[in-house]
């Protein structure tokens, strides 16, 4: 068994692909380790055209039509959860485009995600709330 977290597009891709290091949440995490990213059912649009997204997305050969929905679409890991507090991010382990694809709002969490690998055929399931467990007997990376 295989932990999961659902991703809502066009954040999914962008982790997936190494863009975005850091998912950012309400909750803290105690797991570490492997972790699958599931595509959410539903892409915002919106943001998708939208700097830096759209060059982010486009530079990969991403639009707003094209960005798998309901699977999992890569594996890698969980490192570290850090608490955002008002001093910031925490000596500078936010950098890049990481500030305007998260939410860094005092009080939430910035998931450390790392190895990230696109699945070459990704997995077509439902996704949940949380972290939640799938079997992935076989993937082909």
């Amino acid at each position: 068994m295989m932990r999961c977290i659902t991703i809502r597009q066009p954040w999914a891709t962008l982790v997936a692909l190494g863009e975005k290091e850091f998912e950012t949440r309400s909750w803290r995490t105690n797991h570490r380790g492997e972790l699958a990213i599931h595509a959410g059912k539903k892409i915002d649009k919106a943001i998708c055209r939208q700097e830096p997204f759209k060059s982010v997305l486009s530079k990969h050969g991403y639009t707003e039509s094209n960005l798998p929905v309901g699977v999992i679409i890569a594996i890698g890991s969980l490192e570290e959860c850090y608490e955002i507090t008002h001093e910031g991010n925490g000596g500078g382990w936010v950098s890049g485009n990481e500030y305007d694809f998260g939410d860094y709002t005092e009080g939430r969490f910035a998931w450390k995600l790392a190895d990230m690998t696109p699945l070459s055929h990704p997995i077509p399931v439902n996704g949940k709330l949380s972290l939640w467990e799938y079997s992935l007997v076989f993937c082909d990376i």
